[in-house]
C-alpha cells in the first residue's frame, strides 16, 4: 500500500523535544510527498477528529520549544475497545494511512491497542522518566536531567551555607533513572531508587560516617517512586540530630527548551518514524541504542522491562563514600 497521508499525535506528560519530534515528522514526510495531520490534543482529539493539516511552516520556529504545540490529554475514553475503534473510525474518515505516536509508556499501549486491531501506528519514546523499553535514551530525559542537576547545584549551596541534610524529590515514576544520573552527576552523598528500595538503616549509617569524617552537609536524591522526600526527611529526623530540610522539584523537571541532545535525537527518531510507514512498516517502536537507530515490534517492545544501569549505581555509591 502506498503511504499517502499520516497523522502525528503526543500523548500523556509532555517532555522537551516533543515538538522537535513533531517537526521531524512532518518535514520528514513532507520531503517524501506524504500528507501529514496533527492530532489535537492526543487520544482524546483522535477520539473526537480534532485534526488539523500541518505544512512545513507549521512547524517552523518551534525546535527549542519545550511542551507540545500539538497538546496532550488523559484519555480514559481510549482505553476502552469502544473508544480505540472511534479512534480507528476518525483516522479512516481523514483518510489516514498510519499514524505516529510521541509518548511514554500509557501512548504507547494505545499504539499498541491500534495495532492489534489492525491499524498501522510507530512509537516514538517521549518521557523524562526515561523508562520506555527497546531505547537506550527517550526525548526529554536529558532536558530534564540537566534541570535536576541545576538544582541541585543550587541547593548544593545553601546546603553548605547552613550544614544542612538536603532531601531533593525528582520524578520518574516507577524508574530511577533521572535520581540516579543527576544524583551521580550532582555529587549526591545518597541515591535512592525504586530498583534498589531505600534501606533507612544504610542511609542513616553512610551520613554518620560523612559527620565522623568532618562533613558538614549532605544531598540525598529521592525517586518518586520510592516515597515521597516529606516522608524520608521526617525518618531521617527521627533517627539523627540532622538539620534537615526538603526540596520537591515537582513539574519544572517537564519543562524548558530541549537540549542540544534532545533536540538531535527528536528529529532522528521523529523522522525514522517516518521512513518506517512509508516502507509499509506498522507496529513499530522506534529507540537508540548505542547511537543507532533501531526498531522493535511494539507488542513485544512493551513485554520487555526497563532496567536501570547498575554499573552507574554501584559508581555513585563507591564515589560517595
Amino acid at each position: 500500500m502506498t503511504v499517502k497521508r499520516i497523522g502525528v499525535l503526543t500523548s500523556g506528560g509532555d517532555a522537551p523535544g516533543m515538538n522537535a519530534a513533531v517537526r521531524a515528522v512532518v518535514r520528514k514526510a513532507i520531503f517524501h510527498g506524504v500528507e501529514v495531520y496533527g492530532v489535537i490534543g492526543g487520544y482524546a482529539g483522535l477520539i473526537s477528529g480534532n485534526f488539523r493539516k500541518l505544512e512545513v511552516g507549521s512547524v517552523g520556529d518551534i525546535i527549542h520549544r519545550g511542551g507540545t504545540f500539538l497538546f496532550s490529554a488523559r484519555c480514559e475514553e481510549f482505553k476502552t475497545k469502544e473508544g480505540q475503534q472511534k479512534g480507528i473510525e476518525q483516522l479512516k474518515k481523514h483518510n489516514i494511512d498510519g499514524l505516529v505516536v510521541i509518548g511514554g509508556d500509557g501512548s504507547y499501549m494505545g499504539a499498541k491497542a491500534l495495532t492489534e486491531q489492525g491499524y498501522p501506528c510507530v512509537g516514538v519514546p517521549g518521557t523524562i522518566d526515561n523508562d520506555i523499553p527497546g531505547t537506550e535514551f527517550t526525548i526529554g530525559f536529558d532536558t530534564a536531567l540537566n534541570t535536576v542537576i541545576d538544582a541541585i547545584d543550587k541547593i548544593r549551596d545553601t546546603a553548605t551555607s547552613h550544614e544542612r541534610t538536603f532531601i531533593i524529590e525528582v520524578m520518574g515514576r516507577n524508574a530511577g533513572d533521572i535520581a540516579l544520573w543527576a544524583g551521580l552527576a550532582g555529587g549526591a552523598e545518597t541515591i535512592l531508587i525504586p530498583e534498589e528500595g531505600f534501606n533507612l538503616e544504610e542511609t542513616v549509617s553512610r551520613l554518620k560516617k560523612g559527620q565522623e569524617r568532618g562533613k558538614k552537609h549532605s544531598i540525598i536524591v529521592v525517586a518518586e517512586g520510592v516515597a515521597s522526600g516529606v516522608e524520608i526527611g521526617k525518618l531521617i529526623e527521627e533517627n539523627t540530630d540532622f538539620d534537615t530540610r526538603v526540596s520537591v522539584l515537582g513539574h519544572m523537571q517537564r519543562g524548558g527548551s530541549p537540549t542540544a541532545q534532545d533536540r538531535v535525537l527528536a528529529s532522528r527518531l521523529g523522522a525514522y518514524a517516518v521512513e518506517l510507514l512509508v516502507e509499509g512498516k506498522g507496529g513499530r517502536a522506534v529507540g537508540i541504542e548505542k547511537n543507532q537507530l533501531v526498531d522493535y515490534d511494539i507488542i513485544e517492545a512493551l513485554a520487555r522491562k526497563h532496567t536501570i544501569d547498575s554499573n552507574l549505581y554501584h559508581l555513585s555509591k563507591e564515589l560517595s563514600i
